[in-house]
């Protein structure tokens, strides 16, 4: 089996070091680099099947890099931002960023957060779900793919298993927290605000249908409605 491929981007090479030990030790395979530039250009080369993305970087900061990458890839995103910065959460996730660590982080902890998203983002297709069909939409969990209108949406990959647990959940309210269980895990170091910003950024992408739409209930949460 092909390891798994993780890039690593930190200005700090005693960083990048510290963390390719780490992860190697684990078994995954690493590349490091050390500005938001060669993290782009690296990305195509690697081909990775996760991101750990520094805050501050050169030519081009975390938040810039982290947008970039999202209009290319789904691929799963950690954020690294060391103790005392400014580090604005909603605005990392709204960017598509998955989770985020603090430095100085403890092995574990980076090891186990690294493992949980990569288990997340492959959860939907490790049981062979049959895709799920409402007029004009379609969702697919094994290939990760939501077809709209007959066009694939550009979704990351806690969009896609936010509208995937809706749309096989049709007229069920759920609250934020429970969403964030569902979808993020109890190991999730956000708060409820990630959940409304995901569903406000799966509603920009797709238009009010007649017979189905992502509906706040007010003061409990959200369900997927099916007239």
């Amino acid at each position: 089996m092909d390891k798994v491929k993780i890039l690593v981007v930190d200005d700090d090479p005693n960083i990048c070091e510290l963390i390719r030990l780490y992860l190697h030790k684990e078994g995954y395979e690493t590349r490091e680099v050390n500005s938001g530039r060669k993290a782009l250009d690296e990305f195509s080369a690697f081909a990775p099947s996760l991101v750990l993305l520094d805050l501050m970087l050169p030519e081009m900061d975390g938040y810039q890099v982290c947008a970039a990458l999202r209009k290319i890839s789904a691929v799963p995103v950690i954020m690294l931002t060391a103790k005392g910065e400014v580090f604005d959460k909603v605005l990392g996730l709204d960017l598509g960023a998955d989770d985020y660590v603090v430095k100085p982080f403890d092995a574990k902890e980076l090891v186990a957060r690294i493992k949980a998203v990569l288990r997340r983002y492959g959860r939907l297709g490790e049981h062979g779900e049959s895709t799920v069909v409402y007029q004009n939409l379609s969702i697919s969990p094994d290939t990760y793919t939501a077809v709209y209108h007959g066009k694939e949406l550009e979704l990351p990959p806690k969009e896609f298993e936010l509208l995937s647990f809706f749309a096989q959940h049709p007229n069920q309210v759920f609250t934020r927290e429970k969403l964030l269980d569902k979808i993020w895990g109890y190991d999730f170091a956000g708060d409820t605000r990630t959940v409304d910003v995901h569903i406000k950024r799966i509603r920009e992408k797709m238009t009010h249908d007649d017979t189905w739409s992502i509906k706040t209930v007010w003061g409990v949460g959200y369900k997927f409605e099916v007239r």
